[in-house]
């Protein structure tokens, strides 16, 4: 039987001190003091504050202390540091900001330099999760896979490595990096394109490699395995793998240090391609696909693994945060992993065996019907999940019921407060899953995807033998009875019971959360407001209007005395280009801030909003040459090489290019074969699109621009709006 231990903030672990390579970390401390040392705010990744000085009764009072511009209007996921009263925070593409912590004076940045070609490889936008400070550096992972380590007083690179092993593979790095002890560990993201995961570890002082552990076998047609556990996952891939496409797995985020098993736990990605029937045809396992993996911090080498979804056809990456905890279970304490990964189910992982000690399921979900303790595995339900002979409906979603957005877990409640997506979505296959092309450092996807709140006005559109396989779904009646819910939830890590829970703006609006020992939830939403709810209750305490999309988790800190809660904004990561009608960056655009908040403090000064919508301009004169059949080539090619950035819609992120003017027009082909943009993100094509290629793509732009106006200025003759809504079909969140 499981019971819940009403924890005190002092937790019985041991003072973890592993040697003269490791420095000792009090882990009876719980939860961040004055200072805010990691993303996580402590050693165990809580996201949890000891301090009260906000309390449920002030909280009202809290107001603007001070805000800095992050001169950017990309993604914003990271969390900031605070040391001894200076915050150092983490932007896009890998940036640094060091801070006065009580002031927002500027003591110094950094701007990582790189060939910005890479933004053909990034999925999901230009994301950083964070950084990491110790001895005196400060350790962050640029975009394009570089890690620096620099002067925490200065900024000076110290020194910095390239982490990535083949370039000519789609690799980046968007993580916070991890220090265990005298080393740092970093991951990448990339199992969308031809990656093979791994995690690499360098020493703290000098940068120099001293291990690194992949995360899925290689070709044993290349000689024998990196260690023996690959030897050992080996096993459970076929013998007609596709090797050459990479498999997948990448440790895109969580990484966590357990100092009391001297241990590093990662949490591994999605396979590559997302069909087993392409990627390990016949089946298997696939370890260490969607996995917690804990590795000795000396060696690298495993101590335990636990598959959270074996198997992987959907996108259920087990990468998202993890926070470490002490809870008794079946009358004995155990040091635990708590994860909510995008498969749906609540994991109380045990850190020293590497067993499930609970699974429940928080959302709906079908490619499972529950979790097997004795087994330690999912009871599978390939027959209503495995769409290799036909469409199938599958949830959770690829966007996952948890994603990046961290939880945060209030030891003294036993709640875990999480925003959770309760979301399903159609897989399909787009072609044959035999002899399938590697698409080089590019998109291996290899399945079409519709996500559910969607799919009921897709349906109509879709071939008729398709639309007959999806209204006779099993789970059809699921997209029609709810097609999502999204919202922040307090549950109970050992049952997966909800106490309370308060609903989004929608399925896209995605934040992380802080808990305080002075009973306050604190959250933003993409609509620009910054929540402090009841711990106890969910009941909204507090709110500031901020004018900028929050998704990133608050944090909170203390100097002099004084406690300041901040939060940076700005919108973007996964589905990026399609900027919800609902945001505050649709509204007023997604200039990025870091907001500083007090008892006493001020308004926020709230951005204008944005000038109206105006007809697209007019094109230039269509080619000479153009055919219905060029203009239909050209649709074909934009959409598999330009719509997962340029999705052609109002506001978004990137250039409407059905809005393009003269200028652009007329140096399209300079812009997409020569790279004359790349400089400012937007990648080369000529190794995969050729002249003819470019001018069929841009005769059907000009021909949708055309079309484009004539509607708008219609519109614009009636008095209506011109915004337009498109289906979100994406493949990755």
């Amino acid at each position: 039987m499981i019971r819940r231990l009403a924890l005190a903030l002092a937790l019985p672990l041991a003072l973890a001190a592993c040697g003269e390579d490791v420095p000792d970390i009090d882990t009876s401390t719980y939860g961040a003091g004055a200072n805010w040392e990691t993303t996580g705010g402590d050693w165990a990744g809580s996201h949890f504050s000891r301090l009260g000085g906000i309390t449920k009764g002030n909280v009202g009072q809290l107001g603007l202390a001070w805000e800095y511009d992050l001169g950017t209007a990309r993604v914003q996921e990271s969390t900031p540091v605070v040391i001894d009263g200076v915050m150092y925070a983490s932007g896009n593409l890998g940036r640094v900001y060091a801070l006065n912590a009580a002031t927002g004076e500027e003591l110094w940045t950094f701007t990582p330099q790189m060939d910005m070609q890479i933004a053909r490889s990034a999925c999901c936008d230009w994301a950083n999760r964070g950084l990491a400070v110790s001895q005196g550096k400060v350790l962050v992972a640029a975009l394009d896979g570089v890690l620096y380590a620099l002067d925490a007083k200065t900024g000076a690179i110290e020194w910095q490595v390239d982490t990535i092993v083949d370039k000519s593979r789609g690799y980046t790095v968007t993580g916070a990096p991890e220090v265990a002890g005298n080393l740092v560990v970093i991951g990448n993201a990339g199992a969308e394109y031809d990656t093979r995961g791994y995690v690499t570890a360098y020493r703290l002082s000098d940068g120099k490699q001293e291990w690194r552990f992949f995360t899925v076998p290689r070709d044993p047609a290349t000689g024998p395995q990196e260690n023996p556990e690959l030897e050992a996952a080996l096993e459970t891939w076929s013998e007609e793998t596709r090797w050459d496409i990479g498999g997948g797995g990448t440790v895109w985020d969580a990484i966590n240090y357990d100092p009391v098993f001297d241990q590093v736990i990662i949490g591994t990605g999605n396979g590559g391609p997302y069909p087993q029937a392409i990627r390990s045809p016949g089946g298997g396992d696939n370890l260490y696909l969607n996995s917690l993996v804990a590795l000795d911090r000396k060696t690298g080498r495993v101590n335990w693994h636990f598959q959270e979804t074996p198997q992987d056809n959907w996108d259920l990456t087990a990468t998202q945060p993890m926070v470490l905890a002490e809870m008794e279970v079946n009358g004995e304490t155990r040091p635990v992993v708590l994860h909510t990964p995008k498969n749906g189910f609540f994991f109380v992982v045990d850190r020293e065996t590497g067993r499930a000690l609970a699974a429940n399921a928080i959302v709906r979900v079908n490619w499972a019907d529950g979790f097997d303790l004795q087994t330690q595995r999912p009871n599978m339900r390939m027959d209503q999940a495995d769409y290799t002979n036909g469409p199938k409906i599958v949830f959770p979603g690829s966007p996952g019921a948890r994603n990046w957005y961290p939880a945060a877990f209030d030891p003294t409640r036993q709640l875990y407060f999480a925003h959770v997506l309760d979301m399903g979505n159609l897989l399909w296959l787009p072609g044959p899953v035999d002899n399938v092309k590697r698409e080089e450092n590019f998109l291996n996807a290899g399945a079409a995807i519709l996500f559910t709140p969607d799919l009921q006005a897709a349906a109509p559109t879709l071939p008729p033998p398709v639309r007959a396989a999806v209204e006779s779904h099993p789970q059809w009646q699921w997209v029609k009875d709810q097609p999502y819910t999204s919202e922040l939830r307090a549950i109970d890590p050992l049952t997966g019971a909800t106490k309370w829970a308060v609903p989004s703006m929608g399925w896209q609006d995605r934040y992380g959360a802080l808990a305080t020992q002075s009973g306050l939830v604190f959250h933003g939403n993409l609509a620009g407001t910054l929540f402090a709810r009841d711990a106890d209750t969910g009941a909204e305490l507090w709110r500031i209007e901020t004018g900028s999309s929050i998704m990133a988790a608050p944090m909170t800190y203390e100097v002099d005395g004084v406690q300041y809660v901040a939060v940076q904004t700005g919108w973007g990561g996964g589905g990026w280009g399609f900027t919800p009608g609902y945001s505050a960056a649709y509204a007023k655009g997604n200039a990025n801030r870091l907001l500083v908040f007090r008892l006493g403090g001020g308004p926020v000064p709230i951005p204008a909003d944005l000038p109206a919508l105006e007809p697209a301009p007019a094109p230039p004169a269509q080619y000479a040459d153009a055919t219905p059949d060029m203009i239909a080539m050209g649709n074909a090619l934009f959409m598999a090489n330009c719509s997962i950035c340029h999705s052609n819609q109002p506001r978004a992120p990137l250039p409407d290019l059905r809005r393009m003017n003269e200028g652009v027009h007329s140096g399209f082909q300079q812009i997409v074969l020569d790279g004359l943009l790349v400089p400012r993100g937007m990648p080369k094509w000529d190794d995969r699109l050729t002249p003819d290629q470019v001018k069929a793509i841009h005769a059907w732009l000009i021909d949708t621009q055309g079309k484009l106006r004539t509607r708008e200025l219609e519109l614009q003759r009636r008095g209506l709006p011109l915004d337009t809504q498109a289906l979100t079909i994406l493949s990755s969140y």
